[in-house]
This record gives C-alpha cells, sequence and structure tokens, in this order.
C-alpha cells in the first residue's frame, strides 16, 4: 500500500479519481501518447491552412481579397473557440472528456471536408478550360465542413496542451525541471506535423488530388486519437476545486464597485483571506498579495461587524486571480499586430509566392505554399538550440530558471518579426522593380525571379516563432489563476484568431480604400498590377509601433507569486474524499 510520500503533492489524481503515483503516472511517458495526437492534428491543420487560399481561388474560384478573407476568417474561428472549449472545461467537463467529445467534431470536419473536395458533384465543374463558379450548395457543404473542424478545434486546442502540462508536479523539483522544457518540445513536435504537412500534403494536394491530400491527414487523426487513449490509464488529471472560476472575476469587479467607497487598509495581511492551511487542504494554491490595480482590492475588505451585513467579502487569492487576468489581457492586446503578421504565412505570402519563378528542372515545381515549410524547418532548428545552448548560457548569467523572463521572450521574438516584414517589404519592392523592367502586365504571368526570394521572411518568422509562439502558450499558461489555465491558454488561442480577423479587415478595407474610382488597389486580383509593397510598409509601421506599447506595458506588469507551501496531508486527504471524481472533472 502506497504511503503519502508516494502520491503527487499537486493533488492530481488518475482515472478513477484515486491519487496519483509518481511512479505510475504522469511526466513524459504519459506526454508521449498526447505529442502523438498533436503532431497529427498540426498536420491536419496546416494540411487545410497552407493552401486553402490556392483551393479557394483555383477550385472554387474566389477572388483574391475574397479568398483571403475567407481563409482568415476561418483561421481566426479556429483559434477563438477555445475560448468556449477552455470555459466548458474548466467549468464543466473537465480538459480530458472535452478534448475526448471536441475530438470527435474535429474528425467528423475532417471527414465531410475531404468529402468535398473529393467528389466531383461537390465541385463546379469546367468546359473548355471555363469554369463555372461554385453552386451555394457546394459552398454551404464545403465550410460546413470547414467550420466543423473549427468547432471541433475549439475544444481540442486549448486542452491538449494544459492537459500535457498538468502531467508534471510543481511541488516535485524534478518533475518541475521537466516541466520547464516541456512546452519547448511540445511545439516541436507541432512543427513536426506542420512540417509534412507544408512539404509533403501540399504537394499531393497540387498533382495528386486535393481528395488524397485531405483524406491523409483524416487518417492520420484518427490513428493519433487511438494512440492518445491507450495512454489514458497513465495520465494524471487535475480536480477543479471551484465550480465555476471565471465568475469569480466578475464577483470580483461587482464587489470592488460596491466597495468603492470603503477605505483600504493600510496592510494588506488586514484583506479576507482564509489561512494557508485551508486553501492547501482544498487543493488551492495561495497567491501572494500584489499592490497593482488596487482598486480591485475592495473587493476583499472585511465586513464590518457593526453593519449587520451578511456579505461574504472575495478572498485575497480570488482578486489577485482577477489581477492575474486583467493584466494578462494588456499582454494579449499587444500580440495582436505579431498575429496578424503571422497570418501572412497562409494568405498573401502565399499568393506573392505563384507570381514568382518555381521551377526546379524541367519536371517539378514548387507549391508556393510549400514554402512555409522553412518556417516550421526553422522552428524544428531553432528550438533544440535554444532549450539546450540559449537557456544554458542564459542561466549561468541570469541566474533566471528560463534564461531569460518570459516576457524578454516574447520581445525578441517580436523584434526579429519585425525584421521579417522589413525583408519581405524589401523583396516585394524589388519584385515589382523586376515587373516594370519586363514589361509584364497579365495576372497569371510568371515574374522572371526565384521564388526563393521569399525564404528569408520565412525563415525569419519560424525563428521568431521559437521565441513568441511558444513563449506566449507558456506565458499564459503560467500566468493564469490555479484553476483557470484552460482558458487562460486561450488568450494564446484567441490572439491568433483576433489577429486573423484583423487581416481579413484590414485587407478588406485596404482593397476598398486604395481601389476607389479608377485607382489601382494595394491588394488587387492581379498582383503584378498592384502595390504590395504599400502594405507590408503599412503593417511594418504597425509592428514597430506595437512593439513600444509592448515595451512599456511589460515594464510594468507583475509576474504572479504562488506560494509554494503544500501540506503533507493533502495527498492521503484527497485518497480518503469520496466526493472528487477526476474522471469527469466534476465535484459531486
Amino acid at each position: 500500500m502506497e504511503t503519502k510520500d508516494d502520491y503527487t503533492q499537486d493533488g492530481t489524481v488518475d482515472f478513477h479519481g484515486k491519487p496519483a503515483v509518481p511512479s505510475k503516472t504522469g511526466k513524459w511517458k504519459a506526454c508521449a501518447f498526447l505529442v502523438g495526437y498533436e503532431a497529427f492534428e498540426r498536420m491536419a491543420f496546416y494540411g487545410v491552412a497552407s493552401n486553402l487560399v490556392n483551393y479557394l481561388t483555383t477550385q472554387l474560384h474566389e477572388d483574391t481579397v475574397s479568398s483571403v478573407r475567407n481563409v482568415n476568417n476561418w483561421s481566426g474561428s479556429v483559434w477563438i473557440t477555445p475560448i468556449l472549449g477552455a470555459y466548458i472545461a474548466d467549468s464543466h467537463l473537465g480538459r480530458f472528456w472535452t478534448f475526448t467529445l471536441s475530438s470527435l467534431i474535429y474528425v467528423l470536419g475532417m471527414t465531410l471536408l475531404t468529402i468535398a473536395v473529393s467528389l466531383k458533384s461537390l465541385k463546379p465543374t469546367c468546359t473548355n478550360g471555363v469554369c463555372n463558379k461554385a453552386s451555394t450548395s457546394q459552398v454551404a457543404f464545403f465550410y460546413t465542413a470547414l467550420y466543423t473542424m473549427a468547432i471541433g478545434a475549439g475544444g481540442t486546442k486549448p486542452n491538449i496542451s494544459t492537459f500535457g502540462a498538468d502531467q508534471f508536479d510543481d511541488f516535485n523539483p524534478n518533475e518541475k525541471e521537466l516541466k520547464a522544457s516541456f512546452f519547448n518540445w511540445w511545439m516541436f513536435t507541432s512543427f513536426l506535423g506542420a512540417l509534412i504537412a507544408t512539404l509533403g500534403l501540399v504537394y499531393i494536394q497540387e498533382n495528386l488530388g486535393w481528395g488524397l491530400g485531405y483524406g491523409i491527414p483524416t487518417a492520420g487523426l484518427l490513428l493519433s486519437l487511438v494512440i492518445f487513449y491507450i495512454g489514458t490509464p497513465i495520465y494524471r488529471h487535475k480536480v477543479r476545486t471551484t465550480k465555476s472560476p471565471a465568475r469569480d472575476i466578475i464577483r470580483v469587479l461587482i464587489a470592488a464597485f460596491k466597495n468603492r467607497k470603503l477605505q483600504l487598509p493600510s496592510n494588506p495581511s488586514d484583506l479576507h483571506e482564509y489561512e494557508m492551511e485551508y486553501n492547501v487542504g482544498r487543493g488551492k494554491r495561495q497567491v501572494d498579495h500584489t499592490p497593482a490595480l488596487r482598486f480591485l482590492d475592495k473587493a476583499a475588505i472585511k465586513k464590518d461587524p457593526t453593519t449587520g451585513s451578511s456579505r461574504v467579502p472575495m478572498t485575497v487569492n480570488q482578486v489577485e486571480g482577477a489581477k492575474l487576468i486583467f493584466g494578462m489581457l494588456l499582454i494579449w492586446l499587444v500580440t495582436l499586430i505579431p498575429s496578424t503578421i503571422w497570418a501572412q504565412i497562409n494568405t498573401l505570402f502565399v499568393k506573392q509566392g505563384t507570381t514568382l519563378e518555381r521551377n526546379l528542372g524541367p519536371d517539378f515545381k514548387i507549391p508556393a505554399a510549400s514554402l512555409g515549410s522553412f518556417v516550421t524547418l526553422s522552428m524544428l532548428l531553432s528550438v533544440p538550440m535554444y532549450d539546450r545552448l540559449f537557456v544554458p548560457f542564459m542561466r549561468q548569467r541570469t541566474g533566471h530558471p528560463r534564461g531569460i523572463t518570459l516576457l524578454q521572450r516574447l520581445g525578441i521574438g517580436f523584434s526579429i518579426q519585425i525584421i521579417a516584414i522589413a525583408i519581405a517589404y524589401a523583396v516585394e519592392v524589388r519584385r515589382i522593380h523586376v515587373i516594370k523592367a519586363n514589361h509584364i502586365l497579365g495576372p497569371k504571368d510568371i515574374v522572371p525571379m526565384s521564388i526563393f526570394w521569399l525564404l528569408p521572411q520565412y525563415v525569419l518568422i519560424g525563428i521568431a516563432d521559437v521565441f513568441n509562439a511558444i513563449g506566449l502558450l507558456e506565458f499564459f499558461y503560467d500566468q493564469s489563476p490555479e484553476d483557470m489555465q484552460s482558458l487562460g491558454t486561450t488568450f494564446f488561442t484567441s490572439g491568433i484568431g483576433v489577429g486573423n480577423f484583423l487581416n481579413s479587415f484590414l485587407v478588406t478595407m485596404t482593397d476598398k480604400i486604395t481601389g476607389r474610382g479608377y485607382r489601382k488597389s494595394w491588394i488587387a486580383d492581379n498582383l503584378n498590377d498592384s502595390h504590395l509593397d504599400y502594405y507590408y510598409g503599412f503593417l511594418l509601421i504597425m509592428s514597430s509601433l506595437n512593439l513600444l506599447v509592448f515595451l512599456w506595458v511589460s515594464s510594468r506588469y507583475i509576474y504572479k507569486k504562488e506560494s509554494t507551501r503544500v501540506k503533507e496531508a493533502l495527498s492521503v486527504q484527497m485518497e480518503v474524499n469520496p466526493t472528487l471524481d477526476a474522471s469527469l472533472g466534476l465535484q459531486v
């Protein structure tokens, strides 16, 4: 029989609701099953996303602006829906079951999408090289499949990575050290799936058929789910200690407003908070008080016994949770412009590449979307270098466990991204110069300039993502209130989603404003007779200004401070507590 020392100290349990045994559960042996799913899921997503703009223009015959807008709207939905999935996980079903149900919807969407691109009756017909536009029913079926996939992603994306992070015990020094590298290697496998998509699947779609190009990742996704469920006996599950953690944020705001005329105590220790032993006994970590957003502290002012009020004040823990969310919101706002830059990879960068010379020898033409593989390749090469070389090197000089702080990591990534968009601008200026020198006018005319001119911007965005994409995922997980880590992770996904919507809005408005009257639009159907360089210059200016705002916001950000004391009886208490049902993620 296991003693209390044989259980995890963070309160996690196994599938049956019993305290998790470290030697039998969690760590990388559990994550091995999870990363398999992540690789196949990313292969499926990027197999669709990286070449979707080409499918819409060549198969459904949409114009450039419409196709870019539709890709951005769909991508935005994929990254926005995790807000709902995270809320369901944190407040109702738990991460495991939310992921389970959502993954089935995801597979359904991929299956429908494969059918949509395979059956002739679901695609527009062509006669003597003249193609009809897609019918209403064909468009409806295709986009229904796409958005079914987006709904499924809403439940899988925020929960699979946080479920993976749950496999490491923060109170165990050895496991905490392993967790420090978790997000780096998690994203490494994600990049691996994306690489297979942008190199292999894109080529298959354009040369062997769209049905096969979508069918392969659909089959892979089904296989990955089988692998995921094989690992069920060794997964650790976090037990919810708050029925509706998101509701606490609203309650803090309401309580602070009601107490707005009350005087705050000079000593924060006079605010309402339970004893350390009480919080730890309930499996909750106690967050230390911070001086930020002092107005919210009024929600924790203890009631005056002379008033006879029955009002129960909020605790410091709950108030600090609200402060964390508002602090993260400010950081989130300054990630939207970088996400807009990232959105170019699957839209305008691809359309730009279709105008360039793509032949490698007489028989092979590089698919324009495959250049996105260099984003992934640069990520795959940079992640091990960052984790094994950069972090130890910086750790020796700064003494910081991560080498540099999370916000410093983001700042470096945003700076590299600005260099990337500056190069994209310069390359587009060069492309327009070549167009004028060779008197190229037709929309299908190929510019005598190698597609590899675009390579530096792809590579730099990949390197930037090692800093900002992984850094953002880790930042929002690390800084979220304990009971809201799935919801907190959606700050990362929703930032990408809003960035896609923002790019869709900017492209549409730029086209309407610059194309008024008889003027040429910056983003016309004929990219050989437009000014994409002006749009890239506009993004460059916005990115530079955004970096200045980020530096100002990050200089005022206060990191979460948790007390790591653990009540020794926690694991034993959980063992005898019959009210904890971790297999459902509920308290019954």
